[in-house]
């Protein structure tokens, strides 16, 4: 019991440390962020009086509303596509794992078979092991064309 006050005084230093480094980030980032907007804003009220000098308001503002609406599309889209590809990805590896599942439990069913028989432990156990690589190989060559 003696020997827990000072281990929980040194995890509370440790903490406190990591804790502060925690804040300290946060305050640095959302600095960071705050101002990057402020530029953005900035870049976008320029774009916007440049666009007004053209064309006029009406039309710069339009104009400003169909490029934005045009970038909301393309991030939803991508977002769209990156998820399906990822839910493809864990098929793909789901698919993968219960293949070499299968393959092991062959492999480990048809071993007693293999090595009653002479012939078939110095013929079965090389093919078996040929097979075996070639459909590992086989399948990782698949999911790298797909990558």
């Amino acid at each position: 019991m003696n020997l827990l006050a000072p281990l929980a005084a040194l995890l509370g230093i440790e903490v406190e440390a990591i804790t502060e480094r925690v804040r300290n980030t946060l305050i640095i980032n959302a600095v960071m962020i705050g101002l990057a907007l402020a530029g953005v804003t900035f870049l976008v009220v320029a774009g916007f009086f440049a666009l007004a000098e053209l064309y006029g308001g009406i039309y710069a503002a339009l104009i400003l509303a169909a490029a934005f609406l045009v970038l909301a599309l393309a991030v939803f889209l991508g977002t769209r596509i990156g998820e399906s590809r990822r839910r493809h990805e864990r098929v793909e590896k789901r698919r993968s794992s219960e293949t070499g599942a299968l393959v092991t439990t062959a492999a480990l069913t048809a071993l007693p078979v293999l090595l009653k028989s002479p012939l078939l432990r110095t013929i079965g156990l090389p093919a078996a092991a040929i097979a075996a690589y070639l459909l590992v190989r086989g399948g990782s060559d698949h999911s790298d064309d797909a990558a």
